[in-house]
């Protein structure tokens, strides 16, 4: 597995490597692919089914210098922030991969899991795709299946901003957004809030890289993009993920 740190990039470029990385797996010209990355400047991101106008506030986002971008995987609109998000690409052959997306999703987060052990938090595995400590959600997870491979990423919280997040997501209704703000608070939590103490990216991330090793019981060969997945990526940003039509797209 090889083992790739990008730090931290604009959500465009985020997308885009995601992606290329899955086509240079798919094409056997890489080898299966563990990525952590940070969100440079924050971000939202919308699932593939979703539409901007009716989840995001342009307006907020662009008064604040969020990036919006539409991923490739399903589910709900994110706010990236403070947080590690990993991504993974795996053939479907892979032995952590399953024909059933519900146990795929249970063996790739043992992953996250045990990253949260290695902070010593004890986290579970919350069916679809969410990992929880103490009944609240710290990590979102989404995957999507192309090429005979798997795409899964995800976010690790390390704070949470509430407060933030709902003055750029629309909320059907201006009079709930207090009630809404007062739900995530309970629902949510974070790794400093759990420890009760700030935390480096960098601590997080060695953190889940250990987690992630453990799992694999197999080394993880640090690497960098190749010149032909930045190409792609490059490609990818200028023709698909920083563009009008893609983030603005409706299904």
């Amino acid at each position: 597995m090889r083992l790739l740190t990008t730090g931290f990039n604009s959500a465009y470029w985020n997308m885009s490597v995601d992606e290329a990385i899955l086509e240079m797996v798919a094409s056997n010209a890489v080898e299966p692919t563990l990525r952590f990355y940070g969100w440079q400047p924050h971000a939202i991101s919308i699932g593939y089914f979703q539409g901007i106008e009716e989840e995001v506030d342009r307006e907020a986002c662009k008064r604040m210098d969020i990036d919006i971008v539409r991923r490739i995987t399903g589910g709900g609109a994110v706010f990236h922030a403070d947080e590690l998000t990993y991504s993974i690409v795996i053939p479907e052959t892979h032995y952590l991969a399953c024909h059933d997306i519900l146990k795929s999703y249970e063996s790739i987060l043992q992953g996250v899991i045990n990253g949260f052990n290695e902070l010593g938090l004890q986290a579970e595995f919350a069916p679809i795709n969410d990992i929880i400590i103490n009944n609240k959600k710290v990590s979102g997870n989404a995957q999507t299946r192309k090429y005979g491979c798997i795409l899964q990423h995800g976010t690790i919280l390390i704070s949470v901003e509430p407060e933030t997040m709902f003055t750029l997501l629309k909320v059907p209704n201006e009079k709930l957004k207090g009630k809404l703000i007062a739900d995530i608070k309970e629902r949510v939590t974070s790794i400093c809030a759990l420890l009760g103490t700030s935390v480096s990216f960098e601590t997080v991330q060695k953190s889940f890289i250990q987690g992630f090793a453990r799992l694999l019981k197999e080394p993880l060969i640090e690497g960098s993009l190749t010149h032909e997945e930045l190409e792609r990526a490059r490609i990818l940003q200028e023709t698909k993920f920083g563009t009008e039509a893609w983030n603005n797209k409706r299904l």
